[in-house]
């Protein structure tokens, strides 16, 4: 009912004039600027040009995270080594890492891909760490018990006790990669949803800007709900799971 009552005062306040500005039009002129963009196929290629990026970087950062955060919990020398340039690089805002990559990989796809991946790296790995680092240590003794070899262990036990701790960092970094995908290619961009922004505020279209903002919002909210339903899916079965199961 809120998001309802707010697009209904953008409306009234664009059409009474209450808002007088070119660059505040009616909701309704953004829906049909979002209905025509996505039927002429602009808006789709503009938004998967970028899914296609987001889902590279994340999916890199994801493997690297969860590998190095099961190695900070379960190894001290890597913990030691690596823990405290982790803790030193995580404060530092995309936006300041960005220009001196230009340098060294370009303005090509390989940055962004980059930038979404060191980006997020942090959550997954630290999150994947205290997950595995906060297994009770009697489900290995049980997992022992029934016959399930050390080899296994990390497979069979730690990681499905540790999934809702991975699973926290991964959600988290679901969001991380909308957000760095589009200032990405708002800085450094040739194509995807941040350059179409940024040409369309120069080219002073307002609607067509709101019609990207507006269909931005639906596909972040659909990844949201996909991931939630995924992660129940997949939580149910780790919770489920016997020790001694393939």
């Amino acid at each position: 009912m809120l998001v309802v009552a707010l697009l209904l005062a953008w409306e009234i306040s664009a059409r009474s004039g209450l808002v007088r500005s070119a660059n505040w039009p009616p909701f309704s002129a953004v829906v049909v600027a979002l209905v025509r963009g996505i039927a002429n196929g602009e808006l789709v290629a503009v938004v998967g040009s970028s899914l296609w990026r987001m889902l590279q970087g994340y999916v890199l950062g994801s493997a690297i995270g969860i590998a190095v955060g099961i190695a900070l919990a379960m190894v001290r020398p890597v913990r030691y080594t690596l823990l405290p340039a982790i803790e030193l690089l995580r404060p530092i805002p995309i936006t300041a890492v960005i220009p001196p990559l230009i340098f060294v990989l370009g303005l090509e796809d390989r940055l962004k891909i980059f930038c979404i991946a060191f980006s997020v790296f942090f959550p997954i790995a630290l999150n994947t760490m205290a997950g595995v680092a906060s297994v009770d240590p009697i489900y290995e003794q049980v997992a022992k018990t029934f016959g399930v070899p050390s080899p296994a262990m990390l497979r069979r036990v730690i990681i499905p006790a540790a999934m809702p701790m991975i699973f926290a960092g991964l959600r988290t970094g679901v969001a991380i990669a909308l957000i760095v995908t589009v200032i990405s290619e708002m800085i450094a961009g040739q194509q995807g949803i941040g350059y179409y922004l940024m040409s369309m505020e120069f080219a002073m279209r307002a609607t067509d800007m709101y019609a990207v903002i507006i269909l931005l919002t639906l596909v972040a909210y659909a990844i949201n709900r996909g991931f939630v339903a995924w992660e129940a899916q997949i939580i149910r079965w780790a919770r489920t799971r016997d020790f001694a199961g393939t």
